[in-house]
């Protein structure tokens, strides 16, 4: 069983305040006014948060944590690919949310922005929790990894669902404490209806959001701590996909019909690291039952079959778009 590591503080902070500094700058200089975000400028972003991801793997946490090794930088890889993928079908729920409330383009920045920093805390709180509970009770990883295979099996053999916020328990007592106007106002969450302070459709998307996030987070998290149990490994990975969530939906969201497939390479996936997880080596269980994979391998696995997914996804949509074009 992979020991929790023992990581001092300096790490954790200098790792927050950056990201902070970063999320500011974003805000308050990139995008201090509301406008679209264009492709090639979001496939730049995207290509710029994969590359901080990289640099902070192989250069920033070695400098700042002593005990760092190449086998940590390989699992904060896998980490981080597992988790920006996992993104991906957080993507296409985020774009039927946008749809459904009708979000102008201009606007879509700001409630990923703020739902991004939402779920920052929030995962950092679901993520802290799972490790207090693993380093109390071990034998929680099998919970999580049964979890994992039954997951990934429903999501192989469940068809893809929409969204319904008008059913959705936060929005019903949002709209129980607040009012809510019709029309959006600008970029404010809030505006003033007939005197009253008043939601706008923004911060019912944004609630909306953070809703979505959260469901996404109970797969995502689990499976991350089937790739390593170091909570500064699986924080600092799952913050730096998040990061990249923003730009990689303005790349993806228009495209992400073409990738039919990977939903069924995300189950996969979920599965395999479930199956990991449970043939983990534990002082309870017989040697028989007992499968140990190196990091590499796992980082192998879970790369080609996502790999896979999307080639076959992309050959695909190739081969129907030139049936559709054929006389």
């Amino acid at each position: 069983m992979i020991a929790l590591a023992d990581i001092s503080s300096a790490p954790w902070v200098v790792f927050i305040i950056v990201v902070l500094f970063f999320l500011a700058l974003d805000l308050g200089f990139f995008h201090r006014h509301a406008r679209v975000v264009k492709f090639h400028e979001a496939l730049a972003w995207t290509a710029v948060w994969f590359a901080c991801a990289m640099i902070f793997a192989l250069a920033a946490a070695p400098a700042m944590v002593e005990s760092w090794s190449r086998e940590d930088t390989i699992k904060f890889i896998t980490g981080y690919i597992l988790e920006l993928s996992l993104s991906m079908d957080n993507v296409f729920v985020i774009a039927l949310l946008f749809a459904y409330f009708r979000v102008p383009p201009a606007l879509q920045h700001r409630v990923l922005f703020w739902g991004i920093l939402g779920a920052l805390v929030m995962r950092g709180l679901m993520i802290g929790a799972g490790v207090v509970i693993i380093r109390a009770f071990d034998w929680m990883l099998y919970v999580m990894g049964a979890f994992l295979v039954f997951t990934g099996v429903k999501m192989m053999f469940t068809g893809a669902e929409g969204v319904h916020p008008e059913k959705n328990f936060i929005l019903r007592l949002a709209r129980t404490l607040y009012p809510v106007s019709s029309s959006f106002d600008g970029q404010r969450f809030f505006t003033r209806l007939d005197g009253r302070r008043a939601l706008t459709p923004l911060a019912l998307v944004l609630l909306s959001v953070e809703a979505t996030d959260l469901v996404f987070a109970v797969d995502s998290i689990p499976a991350i701590f089937g790739v390593t149990s170091n909570g500064f490994i699986v924080f600092t990975s799952n913050i730096f996909a998040i990061l990249g969530l923003r730009s990689l939906y303005f790349v993806l969201a228009g495209a992400i019909s073409y990738f039919r497939y990977l939903k069924v390479g995300l189950s996969v996936v979920l599965a395999f690291i479930g199956l990991k997880m449970l043939l983990d080596p534990h002082e309870q269980s017989p040697r028989w039952f007992q499968l140990v994979l190196p990091t590499t391998l796992s980082l192998i696995i879970v790369g080609g079959i996502l790999l896979l997914s999307m080639i076959v996804s992309l050959i695909s949509a190739w081969r129907e778009a030139r049936r559709q074009n054929e006389p």
